[in-house]
């Protein structure tokens, strides 16, 4: 492996400036069978994410997805009114797709479609990451070593507090 998907053989935290949003969204497929169903919900997340990716200027910082029954992509955005905006933009993919998922799905059950919106504030989050390439916060954040007075998560909780994302004096 190398570049971003290279194991990083150390203990790192992973540290960003100011509050940000996490934002978890996916869809379950409850019936199998009804692909005309579920497939157009299932190709509406890669376009948004390619058209988040090509305007940083939205605020969207990075992301990953698992699929499977229940696919799910895990957000990281700069701020909520960012991410409400985006929601509402009408030349933006998402628009577009949530209508298109109520008129043709609706509510009769054969995909279903969820989200969770998370505002962190300074000081709000902690992460450690061993023997683990960037990931999660660690990939759209700074990498730093969890190291001296940032061994323990209480620790590097209040670490995140701080502009610099460093140990506190009281550490």
């Amino acid at each position: 492996m190398s570049g971003a998907d290279a194991i990083r053989p150390e203990r790192l935290h992973a540290q960003l400036e100011g509050g940000f949003v996490l934002f978890l969204i996916g869809m379950r497929v409850n019936v199998l069978w009804k692909v005309h169903r579920w497939w157009p919900v299932a190709m509406a997340m890669p376009r948004m994410l390619r058209e988040l990716a090509q305007r940083p200027e939205l605020g969207f910082l990075g992301g990953h997805a698992w699929g499977g029954r229940t696919p799910i992509v895990v957000q990281y955005w700069r701020s909520l009114d960012q991410l409400l905006a985006y929601a509402r933009e009408r030349d933006a993919a998402h628009l577009p797709a949530w209508r298109e998922f109520n008129r043709r799905v609706g509510t009769h059950g054969d995909v279903g479609i969820w989200h969770e919106t998370y505002v962190v504030a300074p000081g709000g989050y902690e992460n450690v990451y061993v023997n683990m390439p960037p990931f999660g916060l660690g990939r759209v954040g700074t990498l730093a070593p969890a190291s001296g007075g940032l061994q323990s998560a209480a620790a590097r909780l209040r670490a995140s507090a701080t502009p610099a994302g460093g140990a506190s004096e009281a550490s």
